[in-house]
C-alpha cells in the first residue's frame, strides 16, 4: 500500500451546536431554559497509512531509548518474579498519578485484599487490572482490546460506563457545564469507532520505528478521548501493551508512567503540539521517560534486593524450607493475610502460619488486625521502597 505524503497534519476543526438546559449567566438559568450555542471540536486526521519523518537526533534517542528498555527488561529476566508484580504496580500507581489519584503503596495493596479505605488506592487497584489486561491482550492490538482495557479499569463505576465508547461530548477546560470556550474539545462521539479503529490499525504495523510508534499511538489516542473518563490511565495502558507488542519488553512493565510524572507539565505541552502537527515533542518526551523510569526503576529493583538479602541473614532454615517460598510471596506481596500467601504457595492456609510467626518473630512482618479485614502481615522495608520509587517519580530533574 502506498504511503500517504511524510509531513504531520494538524488537527481540523468542525462546528457544533451545544444544547444546554442551563444558560451560563442570568435569570433564565433559574427557570432551566434550554440554550444553543455554538462551539468547535476537533477533527483528527486518519494516521494509520501515513509515514513518519523525525530528525536525526530525535530519531537517535528513541533508538537509544528502545536499546535501554530491551537492556533493562533481559537484565531481569533471570530473576523476574519479585520484581514484575511491584514493577506494574508501580506503574499503574504513576499512572493514576499524573490523574491526581495518589494512594501510599500499603493503601493500594491492602486496597488489593478488599480493604475499605481510600477510594484512590481502589481507583489504582482498578488501574493495576487494566495494566495487567493489556499486556495479556498485546498481541491483539485491536479496537476490542483498548475497551477491554477501560472494563477492567471502571468497573464497577456507576458514574460512567465501563468497556464503551462516549455517547456525549467530552473537554478539557473552562466550565464543567458547556465546551464553549474549552481549551479542547475531543471529536464528536460519532467519529470515535472509526478513529479508534485508525489509530489501532496505525498501533499494529512493522514498518515503523518501534519507539516512536508508541508514542504517536498513544497521543493520536488521547486526542480521540473515546471514554467520558479514563482516558488517560487506558492510554497509558494501550502504552505498555504496545511496549509488549514491539518486544521492547518481555519480562517487566518498565513504569513508564513514573518518567512522564517527572514532567508532567512538558506532557500536556507534547500532546499540544502533537495535535498541531508536530510530533517530535511526544517522540521525545516518550524516549525521556523511558530512560527516567528505567533509573528509578533500576534504583527500586536494588533496593529490594538488598532487603532480600537481610531477610536471609534474619531467617535461619533448611534450604528446602518452605520458609523461603513465602519470603518470595512477602517480597512481591508485601501486604497480605493467611488465604493470600497459602494461595501464591499452593498449600492450604493452616500450613503457612508457623512460616508467618516465625517471619514476625524475625521482624520481617508486623501483624496487625485490621477493621473489617481480620488479621494482615506487612513488610514496612518493601512499602518504603515503593513510596520512595513514587516520591523519586514526582520529582524533576
Amino acid at each position: 500500500m502506498t504511503l500517504l505524503p511524510e509531513a504531520w497534519p494538524s488537527l481540523d476543526f468542525e462546528d457544533l451546536q451545544w444544547q444546554s438546559r442551563y444558560a451560563e449567566h442570568g435569570p433564565r438559568a433559574a427557570r432551566r431554559e434550554t440554550t444553543t450555542e455554538p462551539y468547535r471540536a476537533a477533527v483528527p486526521p486518519r494516521i494509520a497509512h501515513r509515514s513518519m519523518r523525525l530528525s536525526d537526533a530525535v530519531s537517535v534517542l528513541a533508538d537509544e531509548a528502545s536499546t535501554a528498555l530491551t537492556r533493562f527488561d533481559e537484565s531481569l529476566g533471570s530473576e523476574v518474579a519479585p520484581f514484575a508484580p511491584l514493577l506494574l504496580r508501580s506503574e499503574a500507581a504513576a499512572s493514576s498519578q499524573i490523574e491526581h489519584l495518589t494512594a501510599s503503596a500499603r493503601q493500594i495493596f491492602t486496597a488489593e485484599l478488599g480493604g475499605v479505605g481510600k477510594r484512590n488506592a481502589g481507583e489504582i487497584v482498578s488501574n493495576t487490572r487494566a495494566m495487567r489486561t493489556a499486556i495479556e491482550l498485546s498481541d491483539r492490538l485491536t479496537t476490542e482490546t483498548v475497551l477491554a482495557m477501560h472494563e477492567v479499569l471502571l468497573r464497577g463505576d456507576h458514574r460512567h460506563e465501563a468497556g464503551r465508547f462516549r455517547e456525549e461530548a467530552v473537554w478539557i477546560g473552562t466550565s464543567g457545564r458547556t465546551p464553549v470556550g474549552a481549551d479542547y474539545v475531543a471529536p464528536a462521539w460519532e467519529r470515535v469507532p472509526s478513529l479508534v479503529e485508525d489509530v489501532m490499525e496505525f498501533a499494529r504495523r512493522l514498518d515503523l520505528p518501534r519507539l516512536a510508534q508508541v508514542a504517536v499511538t498513544h497521543a493520536q489516542f488521547e486526542t480521540v478521548h473515546p471514554f467520558t473518563d479514563g482516558n488517560g490511565r487506558t492510554g497509558r495502558a494501550l502504552l505498555q501493551a504496545m511496549l509488549r507488542s514491539n518486544e521492547l519488553t518481555q519480562n517487566v512493565t518498565v513504569p513508564v508512567s513514573a518518567g512522564l510524572l517527572t514532567d508532567t507539565a512538558g506532557y500536556v505541552r507534547a500532546l499540544t503540539d502533537y495535535r498541531r502537527g508536530d510530533i517530535e515533542p511526544i517522540i521525545r518526551l516518550v524516549a525521556e521517560a523511558s530512560f527516567e523510569a528505567i533509573g528509578n526503576a533500576r534504583e527500586l529493583v536494588d533496593e529490594i534486593s538488598s532487603i532480600r538479602a537481610r531477610w536471609r541473614t534474619a531467617v535461619t532454615a533448611r534450604r528446602d524450607s518452605g520458609i523461603w517460598q513465602a519470603l518470595d510471596v512477602v517480597a512481591r506481596q508485601p501486604v497480605l493475610n493467611a488465604s493470600t500467601l497459602a494461595a501464591e504457595m499452593g498449600v492450604e492456609a493452616k500450613n503457612v502460619y508457623p512460616h508467618l510467626d516465625r517471619l514476625v518473630a524475625a521482624g520481617i512482618l508486623t501483624k496487625k488486625n485490621e477493621y473489617q479485614q481480620g488479621i494482615l502481615f506487612r513488610n514496612d522495608e518493601v512499602l518504603g521502597a515503593l513510596d520512595a520509587f513514587a516520591a523519586r517519580a514526582g520529582r524533576r530533574g
